[in-house]
């Protein structure tokens, strides 16, 4: 025994000398692309002969580090198998074990990816635990995840949780992306070869942070933004004080178009202030009244309270906590503080010449960036104070909305660890790991920009062709189409996801080598997080063993083909659906609303036809000229193909609806 850990005593000092560097993505039980002609690379010291062996075919292949010390190799693969290894060597030897050959696929995008399989509360996959414990029957997946990072230019290293690739097991797969997770057990299933999963996500993310400042420049829209992140000091220190006078000449023109649009506008931070129209909310706590729920962009919170006669003239310490998102502070009129980002605690002194007998006021200006508002720290840490004597501020407050975001002049961005500034993610933690070989990718993105799905159209397709350029050759994507959330729909109305829905639809027409999974039935109204996982990787998978590994299986729902027009009816016709359409737990078709030439949705009656079309008529409508399905946040709708996989929605017309403005 003393012998053998000698042994590996001297081993370890061996790899821990070598000059060899490697990322990440090459380590201990890796998985390389079966077939493939795969490129390993690294780093040595510059003029360095570096040899590669790989234990498959007894091959040794050279390179030799240049003066920036990089040096990389091409090797070829054989058929699925293994485990095999590969030795590294400028002289000191790297011998990376337990490596297989297989299929090799990235999973990226926003948190309904990096949902990991068993997460914390209210972040849960369905039968999580017992899907953690059934992990360790899969050894011959492997998973690598990518550790979140930002950048303003293409880096060449990433990190990894626990160094690089796992094989897969409870503990390495209980945080690792459910999605791809499940995606990949279907795949081990039925091609029977290895799998290696890599997971690049980072939650709430939108798609122009995952690409190139090359290709985002040649829309217009980013062109500025690309070329804004090139001019930017290098330092962290530098951009910050850059972005703070950015941000205080913003207010002055946010404040100025304020005080045009809303009379009285000026007088808001101070005491006698009309409030008229204003609110009552309770802080801290999010806004959640009808008011707010919906809305992006400024407003306005404040209360009253007494200065007691021993506080006069001295300096008070006002304690707010978190402010989601950026806060300007007013003391009975006057600023005396600032913070930009919710997760800052915001702790103002108020100088002693302010503080006056009686009845003052504190108003916050917050600017919202989405999802939720307001003041949102603890009550303890919502206080007022002069030395230790202190009082709350929790309780009812008053608030209003004043410019929405399409108002208002466009906010600068802060460069520095924001994950929703074009490229940065792209550069971090994508650009390190190209060309690594990979067989194609998965992509769960779209919640965050719904509202561009206009734009979504033309973007989402520029980002995978520039993938695809950047890798260097075609791989197959495939996208997951958003699922049904919030609300549940009670009528026709427009939607910023059905129009993002439709975007996803359109991509996948425009580019080759790609599709979509419909989830319409699987999502939750109130978790923008569904729990059926399994389902979500299990559809993935059947557009992969179809269009990639050329299994001849149904891989789709229903999707729109064409329609006609017989009398005040609209006749429906459909792809994927020779095997017969069905209504599922009803005899009714739901889903259907229908418009006339006044271009007004009705509810629609339906019913499918022995042709497997499905007729659309509503009695309101004399001549129909649209129809849509499933056109809703969260639409109520029931229409599968007979193997089991729902009708994608659809709409008959183009006609804009909520999203065109924001292109």
């Amino acid at each position: 025994m003393k012998i053998r850990f000698l042994i590996v005593a001297l081993l370890a000092t061996v790899s821990a000398k070598a000059q060899v560097k490697l990322l990440p993505i090459f380590t201990d039980n890796m998985v390389l692309q079966q077939q493939a002609q795969a490129p390993i690379w690294g780093e040595a010291k510059a003029g360095k002969t570096v040899v590669v062996t790989t234990s498959w075919d007894k091959v040794s292949y050279q390179s030799t580090a240049d003066k920036q010390g990089r040096w990389s190799v091409k090797v070829a693969t054989p058929k699925a198998g293994g485990p095999y290894s590969i030795t590294i060597s400028d002289g000191k030897t790297v011998v990376l074990k337990n490596v297989m050959i297989g299929e090799v696929w990235i999973c990226t995008g926003q948190s309904n990816m990096e949902m990991p399989l068993r997460g914390g509360k209210g972040w849960q996959v369905k039968n999580h635990d017992e899907e953690v414990a059934a992990a360790g029957q899969h050894p011959n997946m492997r998973l690598i995840k990518i550790d979140r990072n930002t950048n303003t230019a293409p880096l060449s290293s990433v990190t990894a949780e626990r160094g690089g690739w796992q094989v897969c097991s409870p503990e390495s797969a209980e945080k690792f992306s459910a999605t791809g997770y499940f995606f990949g057990r279907e795949l081990e299933k039925y091609q029977n070869v290895p799998i290696g999963l890599i997971m690049d996500c980072w939650g709430g993310t939108v798609a122009e942070a995952w690409t190139s400042g090359e290709a985002l420049s040649k829309m217009p829209y980013f062109t500025g933004q690309v070329e804004r992140l090139k001019q930017l000091p290098e330092s962290a220190e530098e951009r910050q004080k850059l972005y703070t006078q950015e941000v205080d000449e913003w207010n002055k023109l946010s404040m100025a178009k304020e005080a045009e649009r809303f009379s009285g506008a000026e007088t808001w931070s101070q005491p006698n202030a009309d409030l008229t129209g204003w609110i009552d909310v309770q802080q801290p706590g999010g806004l959640g009244q009808p008011e707010f729920n919906s809305f992006d962009g400024i407003l306005w919170i404040r209360r009253t309270f007494n200065i007691p006669d021993s506080w006069v003239g001295k300096d008070l310490t006002i304690r707010l906590g978190n402010v989601d998102d950026i806060d300007q502070t007013f003391f009975n009129g006057e600023q005396i503080g600032a913070m930009v980002g919710y997760a800052m605690n915001r702790v103002y002194t108020i100088p002693g010449r302010l503080v006056k007998k009686g009845e003052a006021t504190i108003s916050l200006r917050v600017l919202d960036t989405g999802g939720g508002a307001g003041i949102i720290g603890l009550d303890n840490k919502i206080s007022i104070a002069c030395g230790n004597d202190e009082q709350s501020l929790a309780g009812t407050w008053k608030a209003r909305c004043s410019l929405s975001n399409y108002e208002m002049p466009q906010l600068p961005q802060n460069t520095i660890g924001n994950p929703n500034v074009p490229t940065v993610l792209y550069n971090a933690m994508l650009a390190p790991i190209i060309p690594y070989t990979v067989k194609g990718a998965i992509w769960y993105q779209g919640e965050a920009n719904a509202d561009r799905a206009y734009q979504y159209r033309d973007l989402l397709p520029v980002m995978i062709r520039d993938w695809r350029h950047q890798w260097g050759y075609d791989f197959p994507f495939y996208i997951v189409q958003l699922a049904n959330f919030m609300e549940p729909q009670k009528g026709p109305e427009e939607s910023t996801w059905a129009e993002l829905r439709e975007a996803q639809e359109i991509t996948v027409k425009r580019t080759a080598d790609s599709d979509l999974a419909c989830i319409i039935d699987i999502g939750e109204a109130y978790d923008i997080h569904p729990q059926n996982k399994q389902e979500v990787g299990r559809r993935l998978a059947l557009l992969a063993r179809h269009h990639t590994y050329g299994e001849q299986i149904e891989y789709s729902g229903p999707r729109y083909k064409d329609y006609s027009i017989e009398g005040n009816r609209m006749i429906i016709s459909f792809d994927h659906a020779a095997s017969g359409l069905k209504a599922e737990g009803s005899r009714d078709v739901k889903g259907f609303v229908i418009a006339g030439v006044d271009h007004k949705f009705h509810p629609a009656k339906a019913r499918i036809r022995r042709d497997n079309t499905i007729e659309v008529w509503a009695d309101e409508v004399e001549f129909p000229i649209a129809v849509r399905y499933a056109w809703a946040n969260n639409p109520n709708c029931n229409v599968y193909n007979n193997e089991g996989l729902p009708m994608y929605p659809f709409r008959t017309d183009d006609w804009q609806g909520l999203t065109y403005k924001a292109q």
